[in-house]
């Protein structure tokens, strides 16, 4: 038995150790761990195994980290295994992650259902490692029910994350009305579901005018093919006291089990598929011009003829074009 048939074994088996080197192995650069990185995911191919895949944004200070580990411990003690895959910003100097999130979740990463992977984002736009989709991936071989997909920010750039999720959460801060406005119309567009944390104490009336506030906006919105009736739809919460989070968990099974009984799920993923593979084929050339030296050479000459005036850049970039097609 070959050492990545061995590890592909123990991902099945639902083991934690071997599911996290996995992800180490996808998410390294390397030539040679990237030909072990896809044979491994080649070998995990026919396990046909499938969690809910939620993605999770919000603005920052809104508590996202906290939701996680309240709504995990609760799916925790319902007798489901959950992934957190949280993608935090990058050092610009060294690569590594700066917020670690999985300091932040000292409750649920000491649960044995639970599987916690913070990732630098490497300067991915939407704050989603790249390698994120293939994490995922490896998750759902391990037998893991929920994957959480935790990404940076808000902005219009979440639509990576939108390609490898099943339903996209939207965490939002109670606030005025006037607030409304700073949210994208296109980030709303995306959302499923929009949560309003922090709806307790002196903040629960608050939350609550802001819940209906966001449900206003969600009816003025274009009607989506892939929504059931009262979707997308806006909910209080409160991580901190644990309230809302059951129905919240009741609603997201009542979109996911909607779309799996409409045939939206299968399309969806399988768009995901071609997705993620013409993204594969865009890398892989992109890499082509900066590693093969005879294609930097290429470049570098028509690069130099451009800045001098005797190409036009659009002239230039025909040619080269052509060059790489012989």
């Amino acid at each position: 038995m070959t050492e990545i048939q061995a590890l592909a074994d123990r991902i099945l088996a639902g083991d934690r150790r071997a599911l996290a080197r996995a992800v180490t192995l996808v998410e390294s650069t390397r030539a040679d761990h990237r030909a072990e990185a896809t044979a491994l995911m080649e070998a995990l191919r026919g396990a046909d195994r499938q969690a809910l895949r939620i993605g999770l944004s919000g603005t920052p200070g809104v508590g996202k980290s906290t939701f996680i580990e309240a709504f995990g411990m609760m799916l925790i003690e319902a007798g489901l295994r959950v992934a957190v895959l949280a993608v935090d910003p990058s050092s610009a100097r060294s690569g590594g992650s700066i917020l670690g999130d999985k300091t932040r979740m000292e409750r649920l990463s000491r649960e044995k259902g639970a599987f916690i992977r913070p990732s630098p984002s490497s300067s991915q736009l939407g704050g989603v490692a790249r390698r994120t989709r293939e994490a995922v991936s490896l998750c759902e071989a391990a037998g893991f029910d929920v994957v959480l997909i935790e990404t940076v920010g808000v902005g219009q750039s979440e639509t990576m994350v939108a390609e490898m999720c099943d339903l996209f959460v939207l965490l939002l801060a109670p606030a005025g009305g006037d607030e409304l406005q700073g949210v994208k119309r296109g980030i709303m567009e995306m959302a499923d579901l929009i949560l309003v944390n922090k709806a307790d104490g002196d903040l629960k009336a608050t939350a609550t005018r802001t819940v209906s506030d966001y449900s206003g906006a969600l009816r003025l919105l274009r009607k989506r093919p892939q929504d059931p009736e009262d979707f997308p739809k806006a909910l209080p919460v409160s991580a901190v006291e644990g309230n809302g989070l059951e129905t919240a968990w009741q609603e997201m099974q009542t979109l996911a089990e909607a779309r799996k009984t409409s045939g939206w799920w299968d399309r969806r993923r399988a768009e995901q598929a071609a997705h993620w593979f013409e993204e594969e084929v865009r890398w892989g050339l992109l890499q082509r011009l900066h590693t093969d030296p005879q294609v930097r050479a290429a470049m570098g000459e028509r690069a130099a003829a451009v800045a001098q005036g005797k190409m036009t850049p659009d002239a230039a970039a025909r040619e080269m074009l052509e060059h790489l097609s012989t």
